[in-house]
């Protein structure tokens, strides 16, 4: 992106609140123009006392005060606008920040897996806050610098070549010094801003990175070698961002120099005008203000593209992911599935990740309310990525899923997700209380019906053995519970959200064998009044499904009950013996 079209496109976040805009743009009109109008009427004091000689005292007076009531007028003015401008200018940047933030972080939460694949947390994190902060920044230093300065400048150059020409050129003659000072310097450094940029984007991730994983760097003693990299890290950014720093540092000195050249021209050229008889001492006074005044803008317009300069990478990255479009989302006129029986086909389905592998090729089936279908398969095969499919995390690349005979691409994703519980092999939780992560999918859950749930799961004894009970922290990804603990509270989850539609990814995988059993006879009454998909490594577990189906390579090439799967003697049976100890093959056997 260019400079010009970061900056047009950070204002344009402003339409919402373009009334306010509005009115802030002629109150900074009003100061531009009032600021231009003190240099006039110092100069006309000093004509007033340097020529008023001859004339009575109190003519001179008179005049004089005219002139100093109107300044103190003008002031007055300038005051009221400068109070409107400070008072509004940060709410609406406040406002408007906020709004953004809010908005990036629900649109990021919409993309799809394979963006959070491709991006660390701590980067889009970083991304964020700086991109929302850069804005906040913009727009007010829009508001009460930039825009001012804008229209001083379109203002001073023709209104001093009006008043005198050659003085004016002067004044002309110091903004290309500006211009083209500031463009080469851009061109020069624009590239090593980036890199400085990513640097600083991937020591966030980096960052986030270790302290989200703290018990694994402690456990293999890297926590000196992570200090050691991210100073590394650091170093390379410090030694990018020197010869940037070097570069502007030399701008600034020759843009004070061509200004302090420019004044004093002023008042070499100035003096010999006077001696000519061309022009007055308060006309040479009124000059030197506009010097100074279009020397500090031009100050200010210098700091503004240095700020820009540095800020334009983390705001392009903001603008990036704003940018990205959700692979997965409402079609229009998408309807409400309301609440499902719980008949859910696959039609020819096929899906691959984009790298021309198919992760799911052709797959065909059917589960009627009620049934509990189990998917089996060596890791990759397809199972997760298939009831992927049916959340709608991913959309099939053909075929077609449907719930209750509707297609599911014509339902809302909220809708459709809410008629299915999703129980994850690893049991993901929030830093949040055990309330909140047990909530998660049905907010207004009463405080019965959640300890019912947490029974069923097993979870209410060692809830209650928490500090603070249902009320209890489970800290970062749930961290301060056992792997077992963390299983049972995904399956009170959703057993507390009650849906007829239930995907059990390994959901028992982290219980000992006693707890096991337990919550197996709580899945198993739960499961007899929903449709349930039972994703399972552990292929003894599967033996009372109604239907297995067996992936492979993202196909399935076999499908049945365990007993007649057994009776095939094909790739299941040779999936469950090798798994089994030969005794326990043995019974297997046994058992068909």
């Amino acid at each position: 992106m260019s400079f010009v079209h970061v900056y047009r496109r950070a204002l344009g976040l402003l339409r919402a609140e373009r009334g306010l805009a509005i009115v802030l743009g002629l109150a900074n009109l009003a100061l531009a123009g009032l600021a231009f109008v003190e240099p006039l009427l110092f100069g006309r004091i000093i004509d007033l006392l340097a020529t008023g000689e001859g004339r009575p005292p109190g003519e001179r007076w008179t005049a004089s005060l005219e002139v100093m009531v109107l300044w103190a007028g003008i002031g007055c003015l300038t005051i009221a606008a400068n109070i409107l401008v400070a008072l509004h200018a940060d709410r609406l940047a406040h406002r408007r920040r906020l709004a953004e933030m809010a908005r990036y972080f629900e649109h990021v939460l919409n993309l799809s897996l394979a963006f959070h694949g491709r991006h660390h947390s701590g980067r889009l994190l970083k991304v964020l806050i700086q991109g929302t902060d850069h804005l906040f920044g913009l727009w007010l230093a829009f508001f009460r610098e930039h825009l001012a300065t804008l229209i001083g400048l379109v203002l001073l150059l023709p209104l001093s070549l009006f008043l005198e020409w050659r003085l004016g050129l002067l004044l002309v003659c110091l903004l290309p010094v500006f211009a083209v000072l500031t463009a080469l310097v851009i061109a020069r450094a624009q590239h090593d801003q980036g890199v400085v940029e990513e640097y600083h984007t991937d020591l966030a991730a980096r960052a986030s990175d270790a302290l989200g994983n703290v018990t694994l760097l402690q456990s293999f003693t890297r926590l000196q070698a992570e200090a050691a990299e991210l100073r590394l890290m650091m170093a390379r950014v410090l030694a990018a961002q020197l010869p940037v720093l070097n570069w502007w540092a030399m701008v600034t000195v020759i843009s004070r120099m061509a200004g302090t050249v420019t004044l004093v021209a002023i008042f070499l050229l100035g003096t010999w005008l006077n001696i000519q008889g061309i022009v007055s001492i308060g006309e040479i006074v009124t000059f030197a203000g506009f010097a100074t005044l279009l020397i500090g803008k031009l100050d200010h317009t210098m700091g503004f593209v240095n700020s820009l300069f540095f800020q334009k990478p983390a705001l392009e990255q903001f603008f990036d992911v704003v940018d990205q479009q959700a692979s997965v989302s409402d079609r229009p006129g998408a309807e409400d599935l309301g609440r499902a029986r719980g008949a859910v086909r696959f039609e020819d389905v096929s899906f691959s990740y984009g790298d021309g592998t198919p992760a799911v090729a052709h797959v065909s089936f059917g589960a009627e309310p009620g049934e509990t279908v189990a998917l089996v398969g060596q890791t990759g095969a397809g199972k997760s990525t298939t009831l992927a499919l049916l959340l709608r995390l991913h959309d099939p690349e053909s075929g077609r899923i449907t719930v209750d005979g509707r297609a599911i691409a014509d339902l809302t994703l909220d809708s459709l997700r809410r008629n299915i519980g999703v129980v994850f092999q690893d049991s993901n939780l929030l830093h949040r209380s055990i309330a909140d992560n047990l909530r998660l999918g049905r907010p207004d859950a009463s405080v019965a019906e959640m300890i019912a749930a947490a029974r069923l799961a097993e979870a209410h004894d060692f809830i209650q053995r928490s500090a603070q009970g249902y009320d209890t922290l489970v800290g970062e990804r749930g961290q301060s519970l056992s792997g077992g603990e963390r299983q049972r509270l995904s399956i009170a989850r959703a057993l507390l959200k009650n849906p007829p539609i239930l995907i059990l990814d390994e959901a028992t995988s982290a219980l000992d064998s006693a707890t096991e059993s337990l919550v197996q006879k709580a899945l198993a009454s739960l499961m007899r009044a929903r449709t349930t998909f039972v994703i399972a490594h552990r292929l003894s577990t599967v033996r009372h499904a109604d239907q297995i189906l067996v992936f492979k390579e993202g196909r399935i090439v076999e499908r049945g009950t365990f007993r007649v799967l057994m009776d095939k003697r094909g790739y299941f049976a040779e999936l469950v013996e090798t798994q089994l100890e030969p005794a326990e093959a043995g019974l297997s056997r046994q058992g068909r």
